[in-house]
């Protein structure tokens, strides 16, 4: 069985993240891809069995206005540590007929149900919350492009969210990347950056590694993953937040 992570861009003009792991945890493909027939190239070697793959992108969008019920209920829960959700709505271009995700999910016949007893599903991730959940982070690490953020510390932050995905390897739901090729390239190109258009094409593959890890995450610990919403309103699944930061 498969797990893959798709760190999907909103317009196809920027580039999008796509990771593969094994039922071992074993990452076996990262890479940054354009349009929807190399995601979708990237992918299909590796979702001809049982496969759930995480969409860092909204799969179902249906009210015309405002956020949805998956991202207000999952901003109560994470906006304290700078991880609340984008709003998602048909009145936004990108959503007006159907979300990019779906359709590729669907081209992939993928089932986006999350709650599905099938073994062939997509579904909706967030990686800044996923990482608070399972870093137990006071705040988001502060890797995105945004003005006053310098590419030294787009860097660092960077090298700090690698530094802890690699640390899955010491988990209970293993996560072992450190020595694949794709990644030692990766951490590579972020050592070697000097500008901020090439930590972006570092920061997207990275990300999508999280959405595979958060789609393993799920099936090895439904106990400990939270659904906020559902299948007909749109959802995001993500690693519930321990309790020592629900408490505070």
């Amino acid at each position: 069985m498969y797990f893959a992570g798709v760190d999907l861009a909103w317009g196809v003009r920027n580039p999008t993240g796509v990771a593969v792991v094994d039922s071992d945890g074993c990452l076996v493909r990262a890479c940054a891809v354009r349009d929807d027939d190399q995601i979708r190239a990237e992918l299909r070697p590796y979702l001809h069995g049982p496969c759930v793959v995480g969409f860092d992108a909204p799969l179902v969008v249906t009210n015309p206005t405002g956020t949805r019920p998956a991202e207000a209920a999952l901003n109560r829960d994470f906006r304290r540590f700078e991880a609340g959700a984008h709003p998602a709505n048909t009145g936004r271009p990108e959503f007006a007929n159907g979300s990019r995700g779906g359709r590729l999910a669907a081209a992939l016949s993928l089932d986006l149900d999350p709650d599905s007893p099938g073994m062939r599903r997509a579904i909706e991730v967030y990686p800044h919350a996923a990482t608070v959940a399972l870093f137990r982070l006071e705040r988001t690490l502060k890797y995105k492009a945004k003005p006053g953020r310098s590419v030294d510390r787009l860097r660092s932050e960077l090298l700090l969210l690698m530094d802890r995905v690699e640390r899955l390897a010491d988990t209970d739901v293993r996560l072992r990347v450190a020595d694949h090729h794709d990644w030692v390239a990766l951490r590579a190109q972020v050592m070697a950056a000097e500008r901020k258009s090439e930590l972006r094409r570092a920061e997207d593959p990275v990300d999508a590694v999280v959405c595979a890890y958060v789609a393993l995450y799920s099936v090895r610990c439904p106990a400990r993953t939270t659904i906020y919403g559902d299948a007909d309103t749109g959802y995001i699944v993500t690693p519930s937040l321990p309790p020592e930061l629900t408490e505070r």
